[in-house]
Parts: structure tokens; C-alpha cells; sequence
């Protein structure tokens, strides 16, 4: 089973939250409506900046627990690399 590595941020250059999952599209859905308590829905983190597809999960979650010990400066780095403008990727998703 794959999985999905991704960054979810209440606005450009906002605070950011790295997660996983296994269903990228419920996911956002779930971050977007609030349905995720906690860290995102404190900080209204509802943007979806950037995505990454891995064929086996566990390649995902090892991405995600390097990514989110990076700095703040290599996360932005990472986001602006594939979306410059910060877009919300939901409607992207297929």
C-alpha cells in the first residue's frame, strides 16, 4: 500500500504541520474542514502546499519523520520548489 507525504499551512510562510497518510484526498478534506482536533486545528492549518507520492507507506513515513526534523528554511525551500505560490493543492488531487 503507497502513501502520501504532505504540508499543510494556514497561509504563505505560515506555520506549517508535516503528516502522512494513506489517503491524501480525506485527508486534506479532513484538515480543511477542521475535522483533524488538535496542533492544525488550533492553527487553522487547512492549506494544502505540497504533496508527495510513495509507492510503500513505510518509504512515506520515514520521508515524513526526515522532513519534519528539517529547519523551517529547508521546509519553505521544499514547498517553493514545486509551488512558488503557495496554491492549495486540493483541487489538484485526483
Amino acid at each position: 500500500m503507497g502513501g502520501w507525504v504532505y504540508i499543510v499551512a494556514n497561509k504563505r510562510n505560515g506555520t506549517l504541520y508535516v503528516g502522512v497518510t494513506a489517503d491524501i484526498r480525506r485527508r486534506a478534506w479532513e484538515h480543511r474542514e477542521g475535522q483533524v482536533e488538535g496542533f492544525t486545528s488550533r492553527y487553522r492549518l487547512k492549506r494544502l502546499v505540497h504533496v508527495e507520492r510513495h509507492d510503500d507507506i513505510r518509504d512515506a513515513i520515514h520521508r515524513e519523520k526526515r522532513i519534519k526534523h528539517w529547519s523551517r528554511n529547508q521546509k519553505l525551500a521544499l514547498i517553493e520548489t514545486a509551488n512558488p505560490d503557495w496554491d492549495d493543492l486540493y483541487d489538484t488531487l485526483n
